[in-house]
């Protein structure tokens, strides 16, 4: 045995030097050996890549991945070895002084090297490497542990009582800080207690995570095809040293680390120490099904056809095609417009109806069709909130929302007028800088000072407001604008921040005899499928036209970019009032670029053309007169959507209609913009 333990020490000093990791011990070296500072433990990060290593050497590697912890003995005995022929360290005296955190860059892709944290049994007894992956949904703040210390004995006649470092304590994957520093050690030489030495104790950061298996997403959904049940078990992670604040919260992470069982009094936490940690990025079908393709073949002689069959035929597994047109299609841009990038084009909705049976509905099964889909139960919190952290630290512990495990895709929070006063204030807030702010009291948490922590918000939220039966009183007012509608439920600002407000009733005021056959059909029977598209474009073809579209890079051209700002400065000139000033709010000109971008995604192309433009004009315009009333431009009650869309024609007659309303823009534009000029078909 000892013959084998002595060649793996050599192959591993092999490994260092070929890998650079030598190099980067001496440079880690040179700053403990710079600081003239005596210290308990000098630590070492090695980074080790199981394939490089196995090739090597088949036995150290396979050591490395089952052993982890004897394995960094063996570079511990080589690194000291190291030290003291190049004497890189002069304060250093044994080698139980070193301590070394293997680092590996990824493990086999084998099952048994995968910990699947919604299985059973939770596996954490074999102290080996594993592979595992999830969603951060809890956080501590970042605390101190002790990486080593050093004790003396308390006998003076001892030889151990000074001197040299013999007794070492350093931390070990899954001990707690009792482990670590206790006070019931004795001298192996004399039995007589030892006692720390706390000037060369060395202290490190230390991160609590909670996470939980990315499945636990599917069961926040409000609609579902999946049918499977599955158990969903949180775990603990702790990060480190340097890993600490490396993950962010409602991120998904691959996590490479040896599982442990920590005990606080009568109760046992299963954890994983993490030796390494990777953010995994959304992967999905990078294509869209042939039926999509030969529609977009089929419609290329037109900018605007391929999406209003899109909108038409939407989501006919719940509304019946050709109904609810506008909202589908204010729908399909909201989810085209979902990205975890830091200043995203966010698109949020606010729908306006009585009907909120239907409404949920067809929301909930949109929710579905995107990863991060999230329908906000009642029960819990839209945002973060700040618990005492479980693990009896007494440490703060920040608790993700629903807000939070939506990011990059939408947080369906259900009616707007079931929330109170401060939660909507909390909504307004986010909506307008895209962050939260999570306060800890110094005080109830054990800190010296207060905290403030912002934490971003990368999703869009979808609501509506039921006008009927709101548990609100409002005075009705009688100098209402004409297309005004009342919204004197909810709070100016908070109007303003939702990027579109659609009215999604019929003419009539009445459901259309194909809705309420359709909501009889599927009473009866809910797998029936009533229409011939409902099979040609399926709930997973949509999924994955939704992927492919939301990835595509898109550009404004200088033509589309004119006609936005042409818009927007006529529209401010035109919607202003003596006492307030103008009625378009600042945030306007953003939501135009970001309805355009994400109908020129829908379209499938990369330039944002004044086709594209024109879409967004006339959702934003539809949406103003909602709330402030008809301007100079002075659109249908419907624009996008004037009439039914059955056949050929009925397109043909859309087609002449926006291009009426692309000249009407032209005219308002040249009438109220203030020294714009934009060229007309005729010039």
């Amino acid at each position: 045995m000892h013959r084998e333990i002595q060649k793996m020490r050599e192959i591993a000093l092999v490994y260092l030097d070929r890998s650079g990791g030598l190099q980067k011990f001496v440079h880690d070296c040179k700053k403990y050996n710079d600081s003239k500072q005596s210290y308990a433990v000098y630590r070492f990060v090695i980074s080790i890549n199981p394939s490089d290593i196995a090739e090597l050497d088949a036995t150290l590697g396979n050591y490395i991945l089952h052993n982890p912890i004897q394995a960094a003995q063996i570079f511990q005995t080589v690194c000291f070895i190291a030290i003291k022929t190049l004497s890189l360290i002069e304060q250093l005296q044994t080698e139980a002084q070193i301590s070394i955190l293997l680092k590996p860059t990824h493990l086999p892709p084998l099952p048994s090297y995968v910990l699947s944290l919604s299985a059973f049994p939770f596996n954490y007894t074999s102290q080996r490497f594993y592979m595992s992956e999830g969603i951060a949904i809890a956080m501590g703040t970042v605390t101190k542990y002790t990486q080593g210390a050093r004790f003396l004995c308390t006998e003076e006649t001892c030889p151990f009582s000074e001197g040299r470092f013999r007794y070492i304590r350093v931390h070990l994957p899954g001990a707690t800080e009792s482990a670590t520093v206790r006070n019931d050690f004795v001298c192996s030489l004399c039995s007589s207690p030892l006692q720390e030495d706390i000037k060369f104790r060395v202290l490190g950061d230390k991160q609590i995570v909670e996470m939980v298996d990315a499945k636990v997403l599917n069961a926040l959904k409000g609609y579902s095809n999946d049918k499977s049940h599955f158990r969903i078990q949180t775990f603990t992670v702790f990060l480190r040293d340097e890993l600490a604040n490396k993950m962010k919260i409602g991120n998904h992470y691959k996590i490479i680390g040896i599982p442990a069982c920590v005990r606080n009094g009568l109760q046992a936490t299963a954890c994983i120490e993490v030796n390494s940690v990777q953010l995994c990025k959304p992967n999905g079908p990078s294509f869209v099904s042939d039926n999509f393709k030969y529609l977009l073949s089929l419609t290329s002689s037109s900018r605007w056809r391929f999406t209003a069959i899109l909108a038409n035929i939407f989501a006919s597994q719940v509304v019946p095609p050709g109904t609810y047109n506008t909202l589908k299609l204010a729908i399909l841009l909201s989810l085209v417009q979902t990205c975890e990038k830091e200043n995203a084009d966010y698109l949020d909705l606010l729908i306006v109806t009585s009907d909120t049976l239907v409404i949920d509905r067809l929301l909930n099964y949109s929710v579905c069709l995107l990863p991060r889909g999230i329908r906000h139960p009642p029960s819990s919190e839209i945002f973060p909130s700040v618990s005492k952290d479980k693990h009896g630290t007494g440490t703060a512990s920040i608790q993700a929302c629903s807000a939070v495990l939506a990011k990059g895709g939408i947080c369906y929070i259900g009616d707007l007028s079931s929330y109170k006063k401060d939660k909507l204030e909390l909504l307004q807030s986010a909506l307008e800088s895209r962050t939260t702010t999570v306060f800890i009291p110094g005080k109830k948490y054990g800190e010296e000072a207060d905290q403030q922590v912002t934490i971003s918000v990368q999703t869009n939220f979808w609501s509506f407001v039921d006008v009927d039966s709101s548990p609100k009183k409002h005075i009705q007012k009688d100098n209402f604008l004409i297309g005004q509608m009342d919204v004197s439920l909810i709070p100016p600002n908070l109007l303003d921040g939702f990027g579109l407000l659609i009215h999604s009733e019929f003419p009539s005021c009445r459901p259309s005899s194909s809705l309420v056959h359709h909501i009889l059909e599927k009473a009866i029977n809910p797998e029936v499928m009533l229409y011939k598209v409902s099979q040609q474009f399926r709930m997973q073809d949509y999924e994955e036209f939704i992927f492919f579209a939301r990835n595509l890079h898109v550009e404004l051209s200088s033509e589309a970019e004119n006609l936005i700002q042409g818009y927007y400065l006529a529209s401010r000139r035109v919607r202003r009032d003596s006492f307030h000033g103008s009625t378009l709010s600042p945030s306007a000109l953003k939501i135009l670029i970001s309805l355009s971008k994400a109908h020129t995604k829908l379209s499938l192309r990369k330039k944002v053309l004044e086709e594209d433009a024109l879409i967004a004009i006339l959702l934003l315009e539809s949406s103003l007169t909602l709330k402030h009333g008809k301007s100079a431009l002075c659109v249908a009650p419907n624009p996008v959507f004037p009439f039914d869309l059955s056949d050929e024609n009925s397109l043909q007659q859309r087609d002449s209609y926006l291009m009426q309303c692309h000249d009407q823009l032209l005219k308002f534009i040249g009438a109220y913009g203030p020294g714009i000029h934009i060229n007309t078909n005729e010039e």
